[in-house]
């Protein structure tokens, strides 16, 4: 009786196996597209006592992953049809959060797009995690997941991936692993991602923006760094509605935030008014997910 599994076991060892059908399951994978949310949570300088949340979306066909914030992409996507300025302040997001990560895998490339005042910036920094997968399993969101760590960016790295989607992609610049990152966070637990929805999608939109300045990723974290907070130079607009009780923002780099005037009157620090407490909130995070 012909059995060809005995055949195929005499003549391919088992990892070749293994990988010959995980390229399989991706090629397959590649032909369809697909979004998954993960919910990010990172600890800042505002609300020291609490983890702040937000949500991401990675987009992908298996060739190419766009990863970026939701809040702001549905926003900004609102505004563009009914150009209604009072749009811009129904969804808040984290100002730390505006960038958008695309990872092209025939090229090998991540690339990573921010808005600096009113210019767009791109830097290509096409350095990956060194992961070391260890056999410890678990089971997450019904999907069976196998943990991984790395050193990466100045911050030890805990993950967990599955092969359930095989694709080698996840939140952020991780990517590497044998299969989906599901859920990931820093050994400091001051930042986490957790995979909450997947979705099909007929067509994955082109979100790159048409031009950019070109920057080196130490160039980037440069000026981020040394970048200081100047309302007359980043202020757009500047509104207060006393029958509401809010004040909204408008910066120059497209990010929209309205503020409720009783809690910045309570958030304010002694000696401080509401402007002061307005950009201290505006400022960028001291605790960035990259460290070095």
């Amino acid at each position: 009786m012909f059995d060809f599994n005995s055949i195929l076991a005499k003549t391919y060892p088992m990892k070749k196996i293994l990988s010959i059908l995980f390229l399989l399951s991706l090629s397959l994978f590649s032909a369809q597209n697909y979004r998954f949310v993960y919910e990010y949570k990172m600890k800042n300088e505002i609300y020291s006592d609490s983890l702040v949340t937000d949500y991401m979306a990675l987009d992908t066909d298996g060739k190419k992953s766009y990863f970026y914030n939701l809040t702001k992409y549905e926003r900004d996507s609102a505004y563009a049809v009914n150009k209604n300025f009072g749009t811009l302040f129904k969804k808040g997001y984290d100002r730390n959060l505006s960038y958008l990560i695309e990872k092209n895998f025939s090229k090998k490339t991540i690339r990573f797009y921010d808005k600096f005042k009113s210019v767009d910036l791109v830097t290509t920094d096409n350095e990956v995690p060194v992961w070391k997968i260890e056999k410890e399993f678990a089971k997450i969101n019904n999907m069976n997941c196998q943990k991984a760590v790395a050193d990466y960016k100045g911050r030890i790295w805990e993950a967990w991936f599955s092969k359930d989607y095989p694709i080698s992609d996840g939140p952020y610049k991780f990517s590497g692993l044998p299969g989906l990152v599901v859920k990931v966070r820093d050994k400091e637990n001051q930042h986490q991602f957790n995979l909450i929805q997947i979705k099909k999608m007929k067509t994955m939109f082109d979100l790159v923006p048409k031009k950019g300045k070109t920057m080196t990723d130490a160039e980037y974290k440069k000026l981020m760094k040394n970048y200081i907070f100047i309302p007359a130079e980043d202020f757009e607009a500047f509104n207060v509605d006393k029958k509401t009780g809010t004040i909204g923002v408008q910066l120059k780099d497209g990010y929209a935030v309205q503020y409720n005037i009783k809690e910045l009157e309570m958030g304010k620090r002694a000696g401080e008014n509401i402007d002061d407490e307005i950009i201290r909130r505006l400022k960028r995070t001291d605790n960035p997910i990259e460290r070095d």
